[in-house]
């Protein structure tokens, strides 16, 4: 099984810790965060694992020869002469992604032990274009699902912004969840983001999801089964993360 680690983003928020390294190889209970997360893919089956790097990225090339590539199949997607977010990140690492099965995408800096095999399972059965982990949680920005989890759109519940134009917002008749930076995604998506980067390198994948939600089934994914999570891109959640991952 197939999947994508975003590694590359600079970790502002994590200063002074990212001066020297990228945010990837800040350390959770004594062993850098990138490493939870591939032990986590590779616990749940996934075998080819593509890293997008930027930020002292050949820190994390020489950390994953140092673990000989954790027995796995590892392939970099290198963006160390331009950033290119999340949605041109996926785009660019198209030729390690691209198949007949679906591929996982997590952030390097998001600690779960979510049973990533029921979420592609449950994606796999929704025949969804892309499947978003989302939970019930306080946050003022927030995807919007119909009662089937089918995604809408998006609200901001401190400005009352809402996306995309065309989103009726009906308040109690919609499920409003946080998201979880966890994805799993079909290669059908591909095309699709062609199109909508237009030839533009950079661009997130959120306003994509956003975009086009009314034209493919982009679908919220709510796990059944208790589970931790941790943003652990702020300090305020270290210790935390040390507690529960270290």
């Amino acid at each position: 099984m197939k999947a994508m680690i975003f590694a590359a983003g600079l970790g502002t928020r994590l200063r002074p810790l990212t001066n020297d390294r990228p945010k990837a190889l800040v350390e959770v209970g004594g062993k850098p965060m990138l490493e939870h997360v591939i032990n986590h893919m590779a616990q749940a089956g996934f075998d080819d694992i593509t890293i997008n790097i930027h930020h002292f990225g050949q820190k994390i090339i020489d950390f994953l020869a140092s673990k000989d590539n954790f027995g796995l199949n590892i392939h970099i997607s290198d963006e160390r002469d331009l950033l290119l977010d999340t949605g041109g990140g996926i785009l660019k690492a198209r030729p390690f992604l691209d198949g007949d099965e679906p591929f996982l995408v997590h952030n390097a800096d998001i600690l779960t032990d979510l049973d990533l095999k029921a979420m592609v399972n449950a994606h796999v059965a929704s025949n969804a274009t892309a499947s978003l982990l989302v939970k019930e949680r306080e946050t003022q920005r927030y995807f919007v699902f119909d009662k089937d989890y089918r995604l809408n759109g998006w609200i901001n519940k401190k400005t009352g912004e809402t996306k995309p134009a065309s989103l009726h917002y009906q308040g109690d008749e919609m499920l409003e969840r946080a998201f979880g930076g966890v994805h799993v995604i079909s290669p059908s998506i591909f095309p699709l983001l062609e199109k909508h980067a237009q030839g533009e390198q950079v661009f997130s994948i959120t306003p994509f999801y956003i975009g086009e939600c009314g034209n493919c089934h982009i679908h919220g994914y709510e796990s059944p089964s208790p589970y931790n999570w941790l943003d652990v891109g702020k300090p305020e959640t270290l210790e935390e993360a040390n507690r529960l991952f270290g």
